[in-house]
């Protein structure tokens, strides 16, 4: 089974107030800890950004390819999903496995687990430890792309999470507590660096 990753990295950091992706933690940026753990069980692993940027000096700097969202499209993570769908299509890829940056703590098995899960499901999504659907922590079969170009032309940017129900993603459930807590804001990383 060939799969591509892709770090979504596209968000404005609005919350943040600076290139969330590239603040660091435990010696390495946000982005670095989430594509070591996409590299393992993925042959490539991409970033969606834009061109130009902070991120893309990064990911250039480290042999990662950088895939923006298409000219165009809509605001919002899906973008970023659909342009890595098509990239990984390009490439003969049958598969993409998508996580944002901001999620530092991904189990080392993160890859694996959703690929074992795959069976013949459009994809397979992450869930929490308290139970919730992690709609960016996924695994897309590439056929996913028609469905949501589809999507993201009848909305703006419909919620992730009801995307993926809607596909009907197989939900793999993980049971770490901090396994995908987000990063949003700087009293996360401080609380992120006091507690690694």
């Amino acid at each position: 089974m060939r799969i591509a990753g892709l770090v979504l990295c596209g968000g404005r950091s609005r919350r943040f107030g600076s290139e969330k992706a590239l603040a660091q933690l435990a010696g390495e940026p946000l982005i670095a800890h989430v594509a070591e753990v996409l590299a393992h069980g993925c042959e490539r692993v991409a970033v969606n950004a834009p061109l130009g940027g902070e991120v893309a000096s990064w990911a250039g700097r480290r042999g990662m390819e950088v895939k923006p969202d298409a000219e165009g499209s809509c605001y919002g993570p899906l973008c970023g999903v659909l342009a890595g769908l098509r990239w990984a299509r390009a490439e003969g890829i049958g598969m993409l496995i998508t996580a944002p940056c901001d999620v530092p703590w991904l189990p080392p098995d993160f890859v694996a687990r959703l690929a074992g899960a795959i069976g013949d499901s459009a994809g397979t999504v992450a869930v929490d430890a308290k139970g919730d659907v992690q709609p960016l922590c996924a695994l897309w079969r590439i056929e996913t792309r028609r469905d949501l170009a589809e999507a993201l032309k009848q909305e703006h940017h419909p919620p992730a999470r009801r995307l993926v129900c809607d596909l009907g993603f197989e939900a793999v459930q993980f049971g770490d507590p901090r396994a995908f807590l987000n990063v949003n804001t700087p009293a996360d990383l401080h609380a992120a660096r006091a507690a690694s």
